[in-house]
């Protein structure tokens, strides 16, 4: 861990370990240093200067960990962390400034703000699939706050994990700005530790344990999770373009190992082969007829999610509705892109989110159906819907409750920063993106102040009937009332 945090002799993290981390992060924090607008911009643009000085080497390590290919690690990591830093870095002085709200006649005269302060310390623990991003931008949000922060990456993508551990601490302030390596036993002993704030994105499984553990402390918690993301394809679209627009967002977002990337398909039986069609042409073209050879697909992260994922594929419900693909390559690490047509609603893979390049497509009479079948399920991170009828698109605004939804695409919603991102009910709480990543990691302190004038009388015992009728009349909003309470009446 050289440059990062060291561990104790032998290697394991303990609880007196960890304990001084974070007296160490609160003395930083305590300092006041990370409070100021000048400390906080200089550790963006050190993350900034280390994004562009370290391009190559951050493309390496997800090459490392996912194969990823490097047009999908600029496009999906590099770029849009390095768009996160230059946002915070122009809007944060704006995001700092007290926010000045009305006041109310039972106050008068008086004035009134909201002034965001920071939480204190935070502790982000990150996931593998997009292991640059997913670590590097809540940080951001959190140092734009004013935070003392830790960062434990994920040790299921070791070599970004690594690049963190050992080339961060050269940019940023290391005394405020930690980064702790390792994996259930280290984190393990961060969650019992009392933090300000804990974000979290990953599984569910996962989330449960860290909500539970934040618990003890009453520390606040965002959960970042995912879920399986639905996607509507109605009769009337450009088929070729949603094609690859749904195409590009399940296998060209890391082979479909990404929280809102596509989950499953659902459409009408009469247009299920048109779209099946389409994108079997889409899908040859992106990746080849031996796509497990091509190197524009990513890899699986490891031989657990290899095999979690053949058994998806070997569950006997749906051995005979796979069209297209279902190739494996268990010692690259690689399923093709695969299609499902009419897999049962009972299977496993419509029973937790598949996280991987299979795609099934489920067929109703009626387009309408589909709205009510994602009604049924848990609420996705993303809902998406293809579709040329504005009165459909309102309707499934209107009646799909997930995490964001985006119409007639895939995924950009996330690079908007001018959106909140985060889930709903079992697929997250909170959200992060520009502003959102500020107030996450921020406490919205609300202050009243009043001088000496302006005293009503009729607040104070004793409570006489008169007094009663002018606070009555003053709630209410009796100009009677109010000009009784400016001169002062009643005198006892």
């Amino acid at each position: 861990m050289e440059g990062g945090e060291k561990l104790p002799a032998g290697g394991a993290l303990d609880g007196a370990w960890a304990a001084e981390l974070i007296a160490e992060l609160r003395r930083g924090f305590a300092s006041g240093r990370t409070r100021s607008y000048a400390w906080r911009a200089e550790q963006l643009k050190g993350i900034a200067r280390m994004i562009e000085e370290k391009e190559a080497e951050i493309m390496t390590a997800l090459h490392d960990d996912l194969a990823k290919p490097h047009l999908e690690s600029f496009l999906h990591e590099i770029s849009m962390a390095k768009a996160s830093c230059t946002f915070a870095l122009k809007e944060m002085k704006q995001w700092m400034k007290p926010e000045k709200v009305p006041t109310s006649i039972t106050t008068f005269p008086s004035s009134a703000e909201i002034i965001s302060e920071p939480l204190g310390i935070v502790l982000i623990i990150s996931s593998w699939n997009y292991p640059f991003l997913l670590s590097i931008d809540p940080v951001i949000g959190a140092i734009a706050a004013g935070n003392a922060v830790a960062l434990k990456p994920s040790e299921v993508s070791p070599t970004t994990s690594s690049f963190f551990a050992k080339i961060l601490p050269a940019y940023v302030d290391n005394s405020c700005i930690k980064v702790i390596e390792g994996s259930i036993p280290e984190t393990t002993v961060l969650l019992e530790q009392k933090w300000n704030k804990i974000f979290y994105t990953g599984s569910r499984n996962v989330g449960r344990i860290v909500m539970a553990a934040a618990a003890k402390h009453l520390t606040p918690v965002t959960l970042e999770l995912g879920g399986k993301s639905p996607v509507v394809v109605d009769s009337n679209v450009n088929v070729k373009v949603a094609a690859k627009r749904i195409a590009v967002g399940k296998w060209g977002s890391n082979s479909g190992q990404a929280c809102i990337a596509p989950d499953y398909i659902l459409t009408t039986k009469a247009f299920a082969i048109t779209l099946v069609e389409a994108l079997k042409i889409t899908l040859d073209k992106f990746y080849g007829k031996d796509p497990l050879e091509s190197g524009d697909l990513s890899r699986l992260v490891n031989v657990k999610h290899f095999s979690r994922l053949t058994n998806l594929l070997n569950d006997k419900k749906i051995s005979g509705t796979i069209i297209y693909g279902g190739q494996r390559d268990e010692q690259g690490l690689k399923i093709a892109p695969t299609l499902l047509l009419d897999v049962p609603h009972d299977s496993l893979i419509m029973d937790e989110e598949i996280f991987g390049p299979l795609l099934p497509i489920i067929t109703f009479d009626k387009i309408e159906q589909c709205f009510d079948f994602i009604q049924s399920k848990e609420k996705p991170l993303a809902a998406y819907l293809f579709t040329k009828d504005k009165k459909l698109e309102e309707k499934f605004v209107k009646t799909v409750s997930a995490g964001g939804i985006l119409i007639n695409d895939t995924g950009l919603h996330f690079a908007n920063p001018h959106l909140p991102f985060g889930g709903v009910g079992e697929s997250g709480m909170g959200a992060y993106h520009g502003k959102f990543s500020f107030d996450t990691f921020s406490h919205r302190k609300s202050v009243l102040s009043r001088g000496f004038a302006g005293e009503v009388r009729a607040r104070y015992p004793p409570y006489t009937q008169q007094k009663q009728k002018i606070l009555r009349g003053l709630i209410n909003g009796s100009f009677i009332a109010v000009l009784l309470a400016l001169i002062g009446l009643p005198r006892d």
